[in-house]
Protein backbone atom coordinates (compact mmCIF):
# COMPACT_ATOMS: atom_id res chain seq x y z
CA UNK A 1 0.00 0.00 0.00
CA UNK A 2 1.50 3.29 -0.82
CA UNK A 3 0.77 6.06 1.25
CA UNK A 4 0.10 9.35 -0.02
CA UNK A 5 1.05 13.04 1.76
CA UNK A 6 -1.98 15.41 0.65
CA UNK A 7 -0.82 18.11 3.06
CA UNK A 8 -0.35 20.86 0.36
CA UNK A 9 3.62 22.23 -0.09
CA UNK A 10 3.11 26.11 -0.53
CA UNK A 11 6.10 27.94 -0.29
CA UNK A 12 5.63 32.00 0.67
CA UNK A 13 6.94 32.41 -2.98
CA UNK A 14 3.97 30.62 -4.17
CA UNK A 15 1.53 32.02 -2.26
CA UNK A 16 2.14 35.93 -2.68
CA UNK A 17 2.23 34.93 -6.71
CA UNK A 18 -0.64 33.60 -6.93
CA UNK A 19 -2.40 36.22 -4.94
CA UNK A 20 -3.26 34.81 -1.96
CA UNK A 21 -2.24 37.62 -0.12
CA UNK A 22 -5.39 39.65 0.81
CA UNK A 23 -5.50 43.45 -0.17
CA UNK A 24 -4.55 46.01 2.56
CA UNK A 25 -7.09 48.95 3.09
CA UNK A 26 -5.86 51.80 3.88
CA UNK A 27 -7.27 54.46 5.48
CA UNK A 28 -6.27 58.30 4.60
CA UNK A 29 -8.68 60.78 6.02
CA UNK A 30 -12.27 60.52 5.54
CA UNK A 31 -11.55 57.70 2.69
CA UNK A 32 -10.68 54.09 2.67
CA UNK A 33 -8.82 52.91 -0.04
CA UNK A 34 -6.84 50.10 -1.59
CA UNK A 35 -3.60 50.49 -3.67
CA UNK A 36 -3.55 47.43 -4.77
CA UNK A 37 -6.45 47.61 -6.41
CA UNK A 38 -6.59 51.09 -6.98
CA UNK A 39 -9.85 52.28 -5.57
CA UNK A 40 -11.05 54.47 -3.16
CA UNK A 41 -14.27 55.47 -0.79
CA UNK A 42 -15.06 58.70 0.30
CA UNK A 43 -16.26 58.34 3.72
CA UNK A 44 -19.17 60.89 4.75
CA UNK A 45 -21.13 60.07 7.74
CA UNK A 46 -19.50 57.20 9.25
CA UNK A 47 -16.13 56.44 10.28
CA UNK A 48 -13.29 55.36 8.02
CA UNK A 49 -12.65 52.93 10.42
CA UNK A 50 -16.08 51.51 10.63
CA UNK A 51 -16.13 51.56 6.80
CA UNK A 52 -13.31 49.57 6.74
CA UNK A 53 -14.74 47.02 9.21
CA UNK A 54 -18.16 46.94 7.24
CA UNK A 55 -16.28 46.01 4.12
CA UNK A 56 -14.40 43.06 6.20
CA UNK A 57 -17.89 41.75 7.20
CA UNK A 58 -19.63 42.12 3.30
CA UNK A 59 -16.29 39.67 2.52
CA UNK A 60 -16.82 37.51 5.30
CA UNK A 61 -20.33 37.40 5.09
CA UNK A 62 -20.01 36.10 1.02
CA UNK A 63 -16.53 35.39 0.56
CA UNK A 64 -15.70 35.04 -2.81
CA UNK A 65 -11.88 35.39 -4.01
CA UNK A 66 -12.55 36.42 -7.41
CA UNK A 67 -13.83 39.51 -6.20
CA UNK A 68 -12.02 42.46 -5.11
CA UNK A 69 -13.27 44.81 -2.03
CA UNK A 70 -14.29 47.63 -4.74
CA UNK A 71 -17.78 45.40 -5.49
CA UNK A 72 -17.72 45.04 -1.75
CA UNK A 73 -17.22 48.91 -1.32
CA UNK A 74 -19.82 49.70 -3.58
CA UNK A 75 -22.22 47.08 -1.55
CA UNK A 76 -21.70 48.65 1.73
CA UNK A 77 -21.56 52.11 0.70
CA UNK A 78 -25.84 52.63 1.36
CA UNK A 79 -24.38 52.46 4.87
CA UNK A 80 -22.85 55.74 5.20
CA UNK A 81 -26.00 57.47 5.89
CA UNK A 82 -27.51 59.52 8.33
CA UNK A 83 -29.77 57.01 9.62
CA UNK A 84 -27.58 54.14 9.56
CA UNK A 85 -24.61 55.59 11.39
CA UNK A 86 -25.59 54.81 15.28
CA UNK A 87 -26.41 51.15 14.45
CA UNK A 88 -23.68 50.80 12.16
CA UNK A 89 -21.25 52.30 14.74
CA UNK A 90 -23.04 50.17 17.44
CA UNK A 91 -22.28 47.02 15.57
CA UNK A 92 -18.61 47.39 14.87
CA UNK A 93 -18.08 48.90 18.27
CA UNK A 94 -19.94 45.25 19.52
CA UNK A 95 -17.71 43.14 17.11
CA UNK A 96 -14.47 44.86 17.29
CA UNK A 97 -14.60 44.05 21.24
CA UNK A 98 -15.62 40.65 20.59
CA UNK A 99 -12.53 40.65 18.11
CA UNK A 100 -10.18 42.06 21.23
CA UNK A 101 -11.49 40.02 23.29
CA UNK A 102 -9.97 36.85 21.16
CA UNK A 103 -6.53 38.36 20.20
CA UNK A 104 -6.71 42.15 21.20
CA UNK A 105 -7.06 43.54 17.82
CA UNK A 106 -10.00 45.08 15.69
CA UNK A 107 -11.97 42.80 13.68
CA UNK A 108 -10.55 44.59 10.60
CA UNK A 109 -6.78 44.03 11.94
CA UNK A 110 -7.66 39.88 12.11
CA UNK A 111 -5.61 38.18 9.94
CA UNK A 112 -7.81 34.85 10.05
CA UNK A 113 -10.54 33.72 8.31
CA UNK A 114 -12.12 31.30 10.71
CA UNK A 115 -11.88 33.14 13.43
CA UNK A 116 -13.36 36.20 12.34
CA UNK A 117 -16.58 33.87 11.30
CA UNK A 118 -16.73 32.51 14.80
CA UNK A 119 -17.21 35.82 15.66
CA UNK A 120 -19.80 36.59 13.29
CA UNK A 121 -21.76 33.44 14.22
CA UNK A 122 -21.88 34.74 17.80
CA UNK A 123 -23.39 38.00 16.67
CA UNK A 124 -26.02 36.97 13.84
CA UNK A 125 -28.73 36.78 15.59
CA UNK A 126 -28.27 41.14 15.86
CA UNK A 127 -30.67 42.65 13.84
CA UNK A 128 -27.93 45.47 12.27
CA UNK A 129 -26.12 42.30 11.29
CA UNK A 130 -29.69 40.64 9.33
CA UNK A 131 -29.75 43.71 7.93
CA UNK A 132 -26.18 44.17 6.16
CA UNK A 133 -26.66 40.35 5.33
CA UNK A 134 -29.85 41.04 3.32
CA UNK A 135 -28.97 43.71 1.67
CA UNK A 136 -25.90 42.18 0.44
CA UNK A 137 -28.28 39.86 -1.81
CA UNK A 138 -28.98 42.62 -4.27
CA UNK A 139 -26.10 45.41 -3.04
CA UNK A 140 -23.43 42.99 -4.51
CA UNK A 141 -25.10 40.67 -6.76
CA UNK A 142 -26.70 43.34 -8.54
CA UNK A 143 -23.49 45.13 -9.97
CA UNK A 144 -23.36 44.09 -13.49
CA UNK A 145 -19.69 43.98 -13.28
CA UNK A 146 -19.51 40.79 -11.75
CA UNK A 147 -21.73 38.90 -13.48
CA UNK A 148 -19.08 37.80 -16.02
CA UNK A 149 -16.82 36.46 -13.13
CA UNK A 150 -19.88 34.56 -12.21
CA UNK A 151 -20.75 33.13 -15.50
CA UNK A 152 -24.08 35.10 -15.77
CA UNK A 153 -25.14 36.51 -18.90
CA UNK A 154 -27.78 38.89 -17.16
CA UNK A 155 -31.18 38.95 -18.08
CA UNK A 156 -32.80 37.51 -21.55
CA UNK A 157 -35.82 39.10 -21.92
CA UNK A 158 -34.51 42.18 -24.12
CA UNK A 159 -32.60 39.57 -26.01
CA UNK A 160 -35.69 37.53 -26.89
CA UNK A 161 -35.79 35.40 -23.59
CA UNK A 162 -34.04 31.80 -23.36
CA UNK A 163 -35.95 29.72 -25.56
CA UNK A 164 -34.84 31.32 -28.46
CA UNK A 165 -31.26 31.10 -26.90
CA UNK A 166 -30.30 27.54 -26.46
CA UNK A 167 -32.90 26.53 -23.83
CA UNK A 168 -33.43 23.60 -25.96
CA UNK A 169 -29.95 22.59 -26.56
CA UNK A 170 -29.06 19.49 -24.76
CA UNK A 171 -26.73 18.25 -26.63
CA UNK A 172 -24.64 16.86 -23.49
CA UNK A 173 -27.77 14.19 -22.47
Amino acid sequence: MRIIDKTPKVSRRNFLAGGGAAAALVISGSAVMCPVEAWGLDVKVLKPETMRTLIKLARDIYPHDRLGDRFYAIAMKGYDETGQKADAEAFVAKLDAKAKAVNGAAYANHPWEATRSELLRELQGDAFFQKVRGGLVTGLYNQPEIWPLFGYEGESAAKGGYINRGFGNIDWL
